[in-house]
């Protein structure tokens, strides 16, 4: 047997066994904060006195923190889209000096993707 095969599939293996110990212990660890939030707002919810209000209160801060969450991440992921679109402009303007055609437009796409990221972060995305 050839040994570059056996290289190959070991490494084929190995990063498998990776992704499947990183993906269990990733849910496990969502499964673990989850218990935990529900059991907080369980105690919370059982509790004598303004329970209700103070529940409320902190569900609205949740859903306050992952909305800004949602919007820091998709600012970010316009920024490096436009960067990706940059950087490919670059690479095929310097590789392909020789051609009539300009190829280096094609970066052009991924810049518009990431202004439309952008755009959305901005100026469409729900507010606080």
């Amino acid at each position: 047997m050839d040994p570059r095969f056996v290289s190959f599939s070991l490494l084929v293996v190995a990063s498998f066994c990776f992704l499947s110990v990183m993906i269990w212990s990733r849910e496990r660890r969502r499964e673990r904060e989850a218990y935990y939030r529900h059991e907080t707002l369980r105690k919370i919810s059982d509790s004598q006195g303004t329970s209700s209000g103070v529940l409320l209160e902190i569900l609205r801060e949740e859903e306050r923190i992952a909305g800004r969450q949602r919007r820091e991440s998709q600012k970010i992921s316009g920024l490096v889209t436009i960067a990706a679109g940059v950087g490919l402009a670059v690479f095929l303007g310097i590789v392909d000096r020789s051609d009539r055609d300009p190829a280096y437009l094609v970066g052009v796409i991924p810049m518009l993707v990431g202004a439309a990221f952008l755009f959305y972060a901005y100026v469409l995305a729900p507010g606080e």
